[in-house]
């Protein structure tokens, strides 16, 4: 694995919140004695410095694919990072109490990717039990099954439906009719089809009921109709008048022209 030492010297001292920090003692590769070191905990990774005020760390530890656990040692409250492999290597650490030391090893446990990802899939089984139920319930469907609710054995209503407009508009007096007001002037159903005939389609409205004159109406209207014929026929005569004379005018004139035009 290759890692940035400038990149990890930066991350080890930067401001970004340590998941545990503390002394512990460290035995040494080649040799058995123990040092004391400032250890800090990022992530999955375990930074070391020879003193807390130190600028940059000595080593780092990536704890993937290693076990956390107690081992005997000169050293009181002592624990050993194991990774897999003949030629790995352990590292042996020991606290300063026992407190210490179960908050180490219980952190260190915890840093790997590994356990995160066994932590997300026991959230997401925790959370599908939360929605389903124990018994695992049917995935593909949505919805809770509390929420599900069985639907009914009738029939199924149909939802409403406004009146088709007919296809020829009815007439009334030579203009077209038509009733928009829904419910006005319904004929009683005796059907039992709600506004519907025996084939399911909607029932046109009826026509609206023809308008009936008054007597002061129907007076006026039969003046009218009496001067209609009067007033007419003046005018009739008196342009016919005037047309018939100006036709007798130009009869004369084309006698005249005539009898001028013969030879003597």
């Amino acid at each position: 694995m290759k890692l940035n030492e400038r990149s990890l010297a930066f991350y080890a001292t930067c401001d970004s919140p340590a998941d545990n920090a503390g002394f512990l003692y460290k035995r040494g590769e080649r040799h058995t004695a123990y040092h004391r070191r400032w250890f800090v905990l990022k992530g999955n990774m375990l930074f070391y410095f020879e003193e807390r005020e130190s600028r940059e760390p000595v080593g780092v530890i990536v704890l993937e694919g290693c076990t956390v656990e107690l081992c005997d040692s000169a050293e009181e409250f002592a624990f050993a990072i194991r990774f897999g492999g003949t030629k790995s290597r352990t590292y042996v650490l020991a606290a300063e109490s026992q407190a210490a030391m179960e908050s180490w090893v219980k952190s260190l446990s915890r840093a790997s990717f590994d356990y995160m990802r066994l932590v997300v899939r026991e959230l997401e089984k925790q959370l599908e039990e939360m929605r389903w139920g124990p018994a695992g319930g049917c995935r593909g469907c949505r919805g809770s099954p509390s929420s599900w609710k069985p639907k009914p054995s009738g029939p199924e209503p149909w939802p409403e439906r406004l009146p088709a407009l007919p296809t020829v508009m009815p007439k009334e007096n030579g203009c077209a009719v038509w009733n928009n007001t829904p419910g006005a002037d319904l004929l009683p159903n005796t059907s039992g089809c709600g506004g519907h005939d025996s084939e399911g389609n909607p029932r046109l409205p009826p026509l609206p009921p023809r308008r009936r004159a008054s007597s002061s109406e129907a007076g006026g209207t039969g003046a009218a109709a009496a001067e209609s014929p009067s007033t007419f026929c003046r005018l009739h005569e008196r342009y016919g008048q005037e047309v018939a004379q100006l036709r007798q005018d130009w009869l004369e004139r084309r006698v005249s022209n005539d009898s001028c035009a013969e030879p003597e």
